[in-house]
């Protein structure tokens, strides 16, 4: 389709006949495309120019935009090394000037201007390049390659990066390259001639594009965003700029990195060293003290460029300005630094794209990302339209009158209408943008009266998360807005000694306090942790970072289940890299879990029963998602599993479903070898040495204390022989252990176990063990005195608890849970939790029934409301106002009195209930 059948507009002259005298070399121009060469020309001096200059192949080019630049790509490409310099220039007329009259007249959209734009530039770099590297290689002058690596040039890349990384050139704009060499391609003896080398190579590169001669040029192009630019090559190894990022690099590295981009040489080497810089560019952790850096960067930027004042249209900087392109960069690329790291689809180059992204991820609002993707747009038009004026380099408004209407005529618009709208835009970034990177300090509010003469904030200071003036600074913003939330606690001098345990406990403070600074509903949050569960608070002292997970988008959403949890899971293990990483990021995702489970129980989204299965529907994905990785590694020296494999069988409150927040996991190994005698790998192992030594390799992935912590700890003593037995047990042998040589308790235990891990047909095999096992018939009456005296030594063992124990003594939790699984054992049916075991027992009076689920449920509450906010025995005391007040909504009672009393009385209820049922055991002391 011809330029003409798409205008949609037409730039007005601003000097009719200087305008007219552009058409005396265009006598094809006729109508419409007359109008747009005319506008053009009359109101640009540089486009009348060009028009000039190339009316002939213009003439063609406005039949078919896009094939117009096709051909003159082939052109290029045809080019010699040594013409190139002259062709590019040639080139870069004509597109001009075509990308002008294309966006001029509307008939491309911005998108399709500055994707041709960065197109033409990666290509001019690419040829610019080629003609470079040429000689040196067939010279002999970079030493082992040959022709055939002249495509690569030598190994060495050229990353675009900025506007042209991102594919969003301006119409003038210069072009920002890092020259990076792989210097594995070399032998270490060649390392030095082979960087003389690719260093002449960049500076010809660099030369072909920028050097200004008669024929123009192509791009200014500046290589100063390199590591160190002062003292370094402008084409350098890759291997020392990696180190350079990761030792001193700083965020405003780290996001030019998000529009980097490989755009000529080595593509595959260039894509390769962004993998490795990942880690540097996107942390592991929400980062919001780059909203700070981000800060600084503009706050010296203005200052260095004179732009500090406010919104004047005359001579304001489109670019740095007040409400200008930059700060809508800022805004994105700092959100996208800010959560990229968890979130690989926030990780794109684009603007528009990226405030997209961060609206869909719930980081920003979707009328805020319209709204900046709007603006961003008509200033990047504007931005154009100044540069199309005299193609310089420049973002300034035009200080002239004269040049405001020579402006306006060229976006084909009244003047005072153009005004108007520069105002409003420019206004409506910065309020949108300043609010994100400047929020205001919280100096000038009131401290609470209540603590006023408190010693404790004065001590803050002297705290290890403090050592850093960064961190000071960021705190000294916070600490009124904290002083006030905890002072309308309760008990707001409890609240201050809670909140002073954890800040005396935190290691660093930089990250955490940014977080709050950007997301005050964390700080209600802090304060209602450490005012309910000063044990929970020294835990996130410890584990800081969980708070990413709440402003993560769905923190507190439902529960998304079992299978939901393992995918996720799963997922992230594959991006994690190698085993270690692995391991890791399983504990970092686990911990994230932990704590939603927690603060959703602490704030009653979640009831105890719901939590429960959480908690254990958590550790199950963690084993289902763990142990096919420890499998892989352990095969990589041992060969493949012999046979059918191993499953991981979940025991006690895992099997049950019912966890709290520091449940340990019972768990029993089980393999088929399936006869085969021996593994095939490198280090090949007997079957039964080669399981024994997998299970240790689970057992190590899950508790070994890493970077970050442990997983879970384990706990095997449930296997046959217990701790006397293998780690692992053969199919065979626990098929005939359970149904020949196993324990009543041991039969009692299979009631509430599940499989959680490993190949789904040895799953079902066992799970039909286990049915068998249950089913069985048996003599009644030997089970019992079998549970008595189980019941009798565990009370010999721990005694009768305290008076809120809510797990430990007669017809408390461990007591209902034995005899639930006698109740299951007795009717011969596998059920695993307690309630419905109980339902089983048809000779229970209703009555007794109902009487021990009630104790039982009462019991659990306490048990997982306990366990969140103190794993000692509860002492009201120590609990606190907060603590107490949770664990009385969990028991539904109105003080801890009343609480304390009804323990006791529907524990010895269920006691008694109990006891009418077991024989005195035989052996009792």
């Amino acid at each position: 389709m011809t330029l003409e059948r798409r205008m949609t507009r037409t730039p007005r002259a601003f000097e009719p006949d200087r305008g007219t005298e552009a058409l005396e070399d265009c006598p094809w121009a006729t109508g419409a495309m007359a109008e747009l060469i005319k506008g053009t020309g009359g109101s640009s001096p540089y486009l009348r120019g060009l028009i000039g200059k190339e009316a002939g192949w213009l003439e063609g080019a406005v039949m078919d935009p896009e094939g117009a630049v096709r051909a003159l790509y082939a052109d290029l490409d045809k080019v010699t090394p040594a013409q190139i310099g002259v062709a590019l220039r040639q080139a870069k007329r004509r597109m001009a000037l075509l990308i002008a009259l294309c966006d001029l007249s509307g008939a491309w959209e911005l998108e399709q201007v500055t994707g041709t734009l960065s197109e033409f530039a990666d290509l001019s770099v690419s040829l610019a390049l080629r003609a470079a590297i040429t000689p040196e290689i067939t010279r002999g002058k970079l030493p082992g390659k040959t022709e055939d690596d002249i495509a690569t040039a030598g190994g060495m890349v050229a990353l675009a990066m900025g506007k042209m990384g991102a594919g969003e050139l301006n119409y003038s704009s210069d072009i920002d390259l890092i020259c990076l060499f792989d210097e594995q391609q070399y032998d270490p003896d060649d390392y030095h001639e082979a960087r003389a080398s690719l260093v002449r190579a960049t500076r010809k590169m660099a030369a072909t594009l920028n050097d200004l001669t008669g024929e123009g040029y192509v791009f200014r192009t500046d290589l100063r965003l390199r590591p160190d630019p002062a003292v370094t090559p402008v084409c350098m190894a890759m291997e020392a700029a990696e180190r350079y990022y990761e030792s001193v690099g700083r965020t405003w590295e780290r996001a030019a990195y998000i529009k980097a981009r490989p755009s000529a040489g080595d593509m595959d080497a260039g894509a390769r060293f962004l993998e490795v810089l990942t880690p540097f560019v996107w942390r592991k952790h929400l980062d919001f003290a780059a909203i700070q850096d981000a800060h600084d960067m503009r706050l010296r930027i203005r200052e260095h460029k004179g732009l500090g004042g406010g919104i004047s249209l005359p001579g304001h900087n489109m670019k740095l300005g007040r409400g200008g392109i930059r700060e809508i960069e800022f805004f994105t690329q700092t959100r996208q630094l800010i959560a990229g790291g968890r979130d690989p689809e926030l990780r794109v180059r684009g603007t528009v794209e990226g405030l997209g992204r961060l609206a869909d991820k719930g980081w920003i609002p979707g009328d805020v990302a319209r709204v900046l993707s709007g603006h961003y747009r008509a200033h990047r038009e504007v931005e154009h339209r100044i540069q199309m004026i005299g193609d310089a380099q420049t973002h300034d408004l035009p200080k002239s009158p004269e040049g405001m209407e020579r402006l306006a005529c060229l976006m084909g618009r009244d003047l005072a209408e153009v005004k108007r709208e520069l105002t409003d835009r420019l206004t409506e970034v910065h309020d949108l943008t300043e609010g994100f990177f400047a929020p205001g300090s919280g100096k000038d509010q009131e401290v609470p009266e209540v603590f006023a003469d408190s010693p404790v904030p004065g001590r803050w200071l002297n705290y290890p998360c403090l050592r850093s003036q960064r961190a000071v600074t960021i705190f000294e913003r916070l600490r009124p807005e904290i002083l006030r939330r905890l002072g309308q606690t309760d008990r707001p001098e409890e609240a201050l000694k809670a909140f002073d345990s954890f800040l005396a406990g935190l290691p660093a403070g930089v990250q955490l306090f940014s977080l709050f600074e950007a997301n005050h509903q964390l700080i209600d949050l802090l304060v209602d942790i450490v005012g309910t569960s000063p044990d929970l608070a020294r835990y996130l002292s410890r584990n800081a970072s969980v708070f990413d997970a709440v402003i993560a988008g769905d923190f507190f959403s439902d529960w998304p289940g079992p299978d939901a949890l393992r995918a996720a899971l799963v997922a992230q293990l594959q991006e994690a890299g190698d085993y270690e990483r692995k391991l890791d990021a399983a504990r970092r995702w686990a911990k994230d879990w932990h704590f939603r489970i927690g603060v959703h129980l602490l704030r009653g989204l979640m009831g105890p029963e719901e939590a429960g299965k959480a908690y254990a529907d958590l550790a199950g994905a963690s084993l289902a998602a763990v142990w096919p990785e420890v499998q892989k590694m352990f095969a990589e020296k041992h060969g493949t599993p012999p046979g059918r494999g191993a499953v991981v069988l979940g025991m006690g409150s895992l099997g049950a479903r019912r966890q709290h927040a520091r449940s340990d996991l019972d768990v029993i190994v089980i393999y088929d070898a399936e006869g085969v005698e021996a593994s095939e790998g490198r280090k090949p192992l007997a079957s039964r040495t080669y399981y024994a030594r997998l299970t240790q390799a689970l057992i190590t992935a899950m508790t070994a204390a890493m970077s970050e912590g442990k997983l879970y700890e384990i706990d095997m003593r449930l296997r046959p022989s217990g701790n006397q037995g293998p780690v692992a047990t053969s199919w065979a042998s626990f098929q005939s252990y359970q149904r020949e040589e196993a324990w009543v308790w041991e039969h009692l235990a299979l009631t509430r176990a599940r499989v959680v891990a490993g190949p789904l047909e040895l799953a079902e095999d066992v799970e039909a063990l286990r049915k068998e096992v249950i089913g069985k018939a048996r003599d009644v009456q030997e089970v019992r005195r079998g549970v008595a005296e189980m019941r009798a030594r565990i009370a010999a063992a721990k005694g009768p608890g305290g008076p809120l124990d809510a797990k430990i003594g007669p017809g408390r939790l461990q007591d209902i849970e034995l005899f639930a699984q006698l109740c299951a054992l007795e009717a011969g049916r596998p059920v695993r939790e307690a309630p419905r075991a109980l339902r089983l027992a048809k000779w229970l009076d209703e009555a007794d029934r109902a009487a021990l689920i009630a104790a039982y449920e009462l019991f659990w509450s306490l048990q997982i409301g306990a366990r969140l906010v103190s794993e000692e025995a509860i002492d009201p005391e120590k609990l606190g106002l907060g603590g107490c007040t949770f664990l009385l909504r969990l028991a539904e009672a109105p003080d801890m009195e009343s609480m304390r009393a009804d323990l006791e009385r529907q524990a010895g209820r269920a006691a008694e209930i109990i006891g009418k049922v077991l024989p005195e055991p035989e052996n009792e002391t």
